[in-house]
């Protein structure tokens, strides 16, 4: 049995007689309940440190005034979620009540040591680290993201506190003005979501993605959640009606279970619409039915699979909706068995089945591994730290490609394959054969050339299926190239062809630099700042780097760079003919420009590294000498331009004047019986609104990638022509070249 708790606390900030009868009897319950929602998991020693660090949080807050008991329950809120929600114990108590007192200087983390432990030091110390670089106001910096994932690096239970943390912020974020609001939407969008998914705490990331939401889009917040309401009863009516039988023969066969349902969250419902270009009432999987089933030990898996036959025998089961997550779990522990039935009415259901150490495990992540596996050596959570340091390996990493690259785990599915070994690799979903080279090794990714899938030769763009068997070809000649990273998908190989890149990059530009001072002492023009700014100036480029690598691979003829330097007159600025006539964008008010349809003789252009397309989400980029660039929204490039350069963005919509085309290119990818080209060409021609400008196939042994480029009138008909393509007899995949997302 758990020690008999004793709950007597007397400190000297009960000191205001009003304050006390308000607060004392609000921080003496929320104390007893953060030691009895831990009491499987503490002894008596453990209470004892536990209550000798809240006397010290109390006393740190005892220096006067209501504020402070404020405090001392938000301290306890915290503690609560760390606790109740993550199932942590002892040391992430003593820690979430210690950290602030810390980071005031009122006590040291020498002390914290001598008192509680070493690993107690540790952790706040990370924690002092964090509140260090979030007092910056900047942690999209590359410098302090970086900080950031250094210190949770450390111990997992650091980054677990902190998301406490910012998880009590959010629910506190009502109080806040409007623009701190949206600021905290878009920090838990870009980093804390992530990082919840990424630690299995499904709960909390679930809770995480409505608050952003809310704070973010708050009209469409607002109308989903009352849709939601609206049909709360009708929904529940037929839960109650599906589970009627199910129940009763659950009943019968004795087996001891709970039944819950949840629906999904208003982020999941809004991302579904989206995606499926549908309404609110269109939505069939609103919702999900999930069994917990009393099993323990070597009895959970049948027992699982009982239950499942006990379902699929009252309601006809979707084969292709069938995920056995208990045989092989997800990468952050997830275990579950579920499956998609026709219900009553012909409504499709998802059903969840579980066990009790399953659901706990899929609620609380990684913290319920510690309760059930013991420790901090859990595998799943070192090979996720091993991942974590892999990131942080390039000291030269952009931040937003590091928080590209934790958002693009932001996926509920992955996939499962076999090296020839039969060793089972898990990767996420949209994998490619090169993902699962570098998650071999790094130096089998850098030399990989393609590989053998189920016994058949594949190109390195193959995307894996669960079940594959996948050796990887490799060539001591080969080595990682720019267009790889369109096609990977993990942080590892990701951050190893970047690696890989950079290093190239300036080993061309040394090479460059000495070509050029070599070229320049023969021609007796002396090697000065003022000489590369003028080259640079000529060839547009930002960076002398850019110059160097240009001289190294011969994009700059030395005569021309000779021709430069010596010429003395500058040219005459040729004004535009007369009878040509300079449009200017028109704009909504002096914030948002308008770009028509008409595009001919404007100050502005379509960047050629996204090119948009009329409906694609756009801004405009005020360029230096070439007027106002336009690009997608989702651009990596505008990604860039927006963190460097934000004053120069411009608002940017489409309007419906005019009538024009817009060109883009697409990558196809499959397997050719030689006649792909014409296959292809039969098709664009007739597609009434699209148009083939080129196209460009490269074919060995039996598999085909290339690009094409068409004109097309708007995103929609681009969708239209995306779809059919992809239904071409052979072909495997089709996306936009420049997109970040498959299409």
């Amino acid at each position: 049995m758990p020690p008999k708790v004793c709950y007597t606390l007397k400190s000297p900030v009960f000191m205001n007689s009003q304050a006390e009868t308000t607060y004392r009897p609000i921080i003496l319950s929320k104390y007893t309940a953060v030691l009895k929602s831990c009491r499987n998991l503490i002894t008596r020693e453990d209470i004892r440190q536990i209550r000798q660090a809240f006397k010290i949080a109390i006393k740190n807050e005892s220096n006067a005034s209501e504020l402070n008991y404020q405090e001392i329950v938000k301290i306890l809120d915290i503690t609560l979620i760390i606790t109740q929600e993550i199932g942590l114990g002892r040391i992430s108590i003593i820690c979430a009540m210690l950290h602030k007192t810390v980071e005031k200087e009122m006590l040291s983390l020498e002390q914290v040591e001598e008192m509680f432990g070493q690993k107690v030091g540790q952790i706040i110390k990370g924690l002092k680290e964090i509140s260090h670089i979030y007092a910056t106001q900047q942690i999209v910096d590359s410098e302090n993201f970086r900080k950031l994932l250094l210190s949770f690096a450390e111990d997992i239970r650091v980054q677990l506190i902190f998301l406490a943390e910012k998880l009590y912020a959010l629910r506190q974020a009502a109080a806040l003005p409007p623009q701190a609001q949206q600021q905290l939407a878009k920090e838990t969008s870009y980093i804390y979501i992530p990082f919840a998914h990424r630690l299995g705490l499904y709960n909390i990331k679930s809770e995480m993605e409505d608050s952003a939401l809310r704070y973010s889009n708050p009209k469409v917040y607002h109308e989903i959640a009352q849709k939601l309401q609206d049909s709360k009863a009708a929904r529940e009516a037929y839960i109650a009606e599906f589970i009627a039988p199910i129940v009763e023969e659950l009943t019968r066969r004795e087996i001891k279970f709970k039944m819950k349902y949840r629906t999904k969250t208003i982020a999941s419902i809004l991302n579904k619409m989206r995606k499926s270009q549908v309404e609110f009432e269109e939505i069939y999987d609103i919702f999900a039915v999930r069994f917990i089933i009393d099993s323990n030990g070597e009895n959970e898996k049948p027992d699982c699979w009982r239950v499942y036959s006990i379902v699929t025998d009252k309601y006809t089961p979707n084969p292709q909706r069938l995920r056995d997550w208990i045989s092989v779990p997800k990468s952050n522990g997830y275990e579950s068995l579920q499956t998609t039935v026709l219900g009553p009415k012909n409504r499709w259901v998802e059903v969840q089945i579980r066990t009790e150490r399953m659901d706990e495990i899929a609620e609380k992540g990684f913290a319920a591994h510690w309760k059930y596996k013991g420790g901090s050596s859990d595998s799943i959570i070192e090979n996720w730290l091993n991942e974590l340091r892999d990131i942080l390996e390039s000291n030269k990493e952009n931040a937003l490609e590091l928080l590209d690259d934790m958002k693009i785990n932001l996926q509920d599915k992955e996939v499962h394959v076999f090296t020839p070994k039969g060793d089972l690799i898990t990767l996420q979903a949209g994998a490619t054969l090169l993902d699962f080279a570098y998650a071999i090794h790094t130096n089998v990714g850098c030399k990989c050339v393609g590989g053998i899938v189920n016994n058949r030769n594949e190109t390195l763009k193959y995307v894996l299926k669960n079940g594959d068997q996948v050796s990887i070809i490799t060539s001591a000649n080969q080595q990682p190239k720019a267009d790889w990273l369109n096609f990977t998908v993990t942080s590892k190989a990701r951050n190893k062809i970047r690696q890989y890149l950079n290093e190239e990059i300036n080993h061309q530009a040394d090479i460059g630099k000495e070509t050029l001072m070599r070229r320049l002492k023969n021609w007796k023009i002396e090697f000065t700042d003022e000489t590369i700014r003028r080259l640079m100036q000529h060839y547009k480029y930002k960076f002398a780097l850019d110059l160097y690598q240009g001289i190294a691979i011969g994009k700059h003829a030395p005569s021309e760079i000779k021709e430069i330097l010596t010429q003395t007159e500058e040219k005459p600025v040729i004004a535009p003919p007369k009878d040509i006539k300079v449009v200017r964008p028109k704009k909504i008010d002096e914030d948002v420009l308008l770009i028509d349809k008409n595009v001919d003789n404007v100050d502005y252009k379509f960047a050629r590294c996204c090119n948009p397309v009329y409906g694609d989400e756009i801004i405009g980029f005020v360029s230096i000498g070439e007027g106002i660039k336009v690009h997608r929204k989702q651009c990596k490039n505008a990604l860039e331009l927006m963190r460097r350069y934000p004053y120069r963005i411009v608002k940017t919509r489409w309007t419906n004047d005019g009538a024009t085309s817009y060109q883009t290119v697409l990558n196809l990818t499959g397997k050719g019986d030689g006649n792909i080209i014409n296959k292809i060409t039969e098709l664009v021609a007739k597609d009434p609104h699209a148009t083939l400008r080129a196209i460009s196939i490269n074919s060995a042994e039996g598999i085909f990638d290339g690009n094409i480029t068409v004109l097309i009138d708007n995103t929609e008909h681009l969708s239209q022509l995306i779809s059919r393509l992809k239904h071409l007899a052979g072909v495997l995949r089709v996306h936009r070249h420049d997109s970040m997302m498959e299409n």
